[in-house]
């Protein structure tokens, strides 16, 4: 699964790395995104990219209480293509959740070892997500969730699930305008070659999500 991961990189960054050409309003690196939090999302309006925030945890449009965002936080890719709360979104609200390392806690008997995950080749790039707007009396959420895989290669000694990295050619790809079918947005994903990984410990501060600073990615010694 993905619980935490970070974006350091200042507006500009992102900016250019994504292809954006609009500001990006209120935007704020973290040391610790955490479910619950608005993160840095892109989308495409069919004229443009688009970088703005979502709320971490899935509320489809459907939903009669919007708590059921704190259960989807991640939706598995071999499956949402077939889901009610996915299979929708799987054709037409694709988005990128940009990012630039993520958490994941290692099982060490009882305890758990939290590490910090990165890509080999390059700082920043994008997890593959779904998003949605939800509705009710006055108020209105748009919310998103990162799509998972089993684990392979570097990460199976980590953790059995991974979120699923775009390869850096595929983002626009990913968000492209113009309904796919559910089936084949699920061909797209399985298609895709996991990019090279690296990890180090960090200490357990990073386990609160109220912690916030250069603390969370301290290499642990």
């Amino acid at each position: 699964m993905c619980g935490r991961y970070t974006l350091l990189a200042d507006e500009v960054e992102v900016l250019e790395e994504f292809g954006i050409e609009q500001p990006i309003k209120n935007y704020q690196p973290s040391y610790n995104v955490a479910p619950g939090q608005n993160v840095m999302a892109i989308i495409h309006d069919g004229k443009a990219k688009r970088a703005g925030y979502l709320r971490w945890g899935l509320v489809p449009s459907w939903a009669s209480d919007e708590k059921i965002g704190y259960k989807m936080i991640n939706a598995r890719s071999e499956t949402a293509h077939e889901k009610p709360s996915f299979k929708r979104l799987m054709s037409r609200k694709r988005c990128l959740i940009a990012a630039d390392s993520f958490y994941e806690w290692k099982r060490d008997g009882k305890e758990k070892q939290p590490k910090r995950i990165q890509l080999e080749d390059r700082r920043l790039f994008a997890f593959a997500g779904l998003w949605d707007k939800w509705e009710k009396d006055d108020k209105k959420l748009f919310t998103c969730t990162i799509l998972t895989k089993e684990a392979d290669g570097f990460m199976q000694d980590i953790h059995h699930r991974m979120p699923i990295i775009l390869p850096k050619e595929k983002e626009d790809d990913w968000i492209k305008t113009g309904e796919q079918s559910p089936e084949e947005a699920y061909h797209f994903l399985t298609s895709l070659e996991t990019e090279g990984l690296q990890a180090y410990d960090v200490a357990s501060y990073v386990n609160s999500a109220k912690n916030n600073d250069e603390g969370c990615i301290a290499p642990l010694v």
